[in-house]
């Protein structure tokens, strides 16, 4: 059995080797994070299309339904009051108007909360955050070698330009 580098399990592996195994670990951990929120970001996109697809259909049915809501409205109203025709289909046309009024309110409301909203900011003020946190990160303290276990040469680490 060996470690991922090549070498046997249990040997001996210099401080240089040890470097570069973490150094590429954390680079394969960034490269999957960075994956994982990409294949999330496109399941939400997906089904957010899905759901937008969706409620569009429901809407451009609701608007082609709307004119015969008025005929019914118009002709409802004539047969309960009796008054003339054309009254009728003004008072449907105000019952709409009346409608469209309270909805651009609502749209208005909902506009100005979410114009007000911060929600990328926060992430990018949380990624900052955790950026900093690891700049300031010290390695641990390491006790002193005794003389007889000093090291007689510091061997080079080669850089991979992977």
């Amino acid at each position: 059995m060996s470690a991922p580098d090549g070498s046997p399990v249990g040997a001996e592996r210099s401080i240089g080797q040890l470097f570069a195994t973490a150094t590429a670990d954390m680079s394969a951990l960034v490269h999957d994070e960075i994956a994982l929120a990409k294949a999330q970001l496109r399941q939400d996109v997906k089904r957010g299309a899905t759901s937008g697809g969706a409620f569009t259909a429901a809407g451009v049915l609701l608007l082609f339904s709307l004119p015969m809501l008025n005929f019914a409205l118009a002709y409802g109203i004539r047969t309960w009051s009796g008054w003339n025709l054309a009254l009728c289909f003004l008072l449907s046309f105000a019952a709409n108007v009346l409608i469209a009024v309270v909805l651009a309110l609502i749209g208005v409301t909902f506009a100005k909360k979410a114009k007000k909203g911060r929600g990328p900011q926060k992430v990018a003020a949380s990624v900052k955050e955790t950026a900093g946190v690891l700049q300031k990160a010290k390695p641990h303290p390491r006790p002193a070698l005794p003389a007889d276990r000093a090291p007689h040469a510091i061997e080079a680490v080669a850089r991979s330009s992977s």
